[in-house]
C-alpha cells in the first residue's frame, strides 16, 4: 500500500468512526442545498459555466434513470405481428417485446472507471521522498531549503515553460525530460517507440502524478497513431 493512503490502512484496521455513516447521509443531504446556494449567487461567466455543467450532469442522471426503468417495460413491437387469424388468448401477447435494458452498460462504465487505472499496487513499492527529490538549498545564506530537483524521468507536456527560480519549488532538469516511451504490446509481442500523451496515475503519491514523475508502476497515456490506449 503506498504511503499516502493512511485513512484506509486506519480503516482495514480499527473499521469506521461510530458516527461515519450518519454524517456521511447528513453531508449528502445537505449537498442538493450548497449547490442551489452556490448557483445563486454565481454570476457571469463562472455562472454560465457552472449551469452548463449541472446541465449536462442532469442529462445525464435522467438517461441512467430512464433506462433502469425501461428494464421491465412492455413495448409493441409491430414487426413481430403476424398475418392473419390469431387465437383470442394471443391476442395481448403478441407484437409486445420485453424491453430487458439490462443496464449492463452503466455497470462496464462503472468496473471500467473504477479499474481503469488499476496497477499491481502490492508488487510496487512506493518511492519514498528522497529518493525521488534531491534538496535545492538557495539564498545567500544557504540556510533554504525549499527547492526540490525531481532525480526521477518525468514528462512535463507540449508548451511547457518554467517559472521564475524565484517562485519554482519542483526543479525538473531537462535532461530527465522524456517525450517518448518503449511500450510493449503483449498479444502482437513487439515493442513500439510512442510519444506520451501525459502521466494518468503514479501509486507512490498524488504529487508525482501531477509532477508528471514516471517510476515504476506508474500509468502513462501513449498516442498510436490517432487512437490511444494505456501501457
Amino acid at each position: 500500500m503506498p504511503q499516502n493512503e493512511h485513512i484506509e490502512l486506519h480503516r482495514k484496521r480499527h473499521g469506521y468512526r461510530l458516527d461515519y455513516h450518519e454524517r456521511k447521509r447528513k453531508k449528502e443531504s445537505r449537498e442538493p442545498h450548497k449547490r442551489a446556494r452556490k448557483a445563486k449567487l454565481l454570476t457571469g461567466l463562472k455562472a454560465k459555466l457552472y449551469n452548463k455543467k449541472r446541465h449536462a450532469e442532469k442529462i445525464q442522471m435522467k438517461k441512467t434513470i430512464k433506462m433502469h426503468e425501461e428494464k421491465k417495460t412492455k413495448k409493441k413491437n409491430n414487426e413481430k405481428v403476424p398475418d392473419g387469424a390469431v387465437p383470442a388468448y394471443l391476442l395481448d401477447r403478441e407484437g409486445q417485446s420485453r424491453a430487458k435494458v439490462l443496464s449492463n452498460m452503466i455497470k462496464q462504465k462503472r468496473k471500467e472507471k473504477a479499474g481503469k487505472w488499476e496497477v499491481p499496487l502490492p508488487k510496487v513499492k512506493a518511492q519514498a521522498d528522497s529518493e525521488v527529490f534531491k534538496v535545492v538549498r538557495t539564498g545567500k545564506t544557504r540556510r533554504k531549503a525549499w527547492k526540490r530537483m525531481v532525480t526521477k524521468v518525468c514528462y512535463v507536456g507540449e508548451g511547457f515553460t518554467r517559472k521564475p527560480p524565484k517562485y519554482e519549488r519542483f526543479i525538473r532538469p531537462m535532461g530527465l525530460r522524456f517525450k517518448k516511451a518503449h511500450v510493449t504490446h503483449p498479444e502482437l509481442k513487439a515493442t513500439f517507440y510512442l510519444p506520451i500523451i501525459g502521466v494518468k496515475k503514479n501509486p507512490s503519491s498524488p504529487l508525482y502524478t501531477s509532477l508528471g514523475v514516471i517510476t515504476k508502476g506508474t500509468v502513462i497515456e501513449v498516442s498510436v497513431w490517432n487512437n490511444r490506449f494505456y501501457s
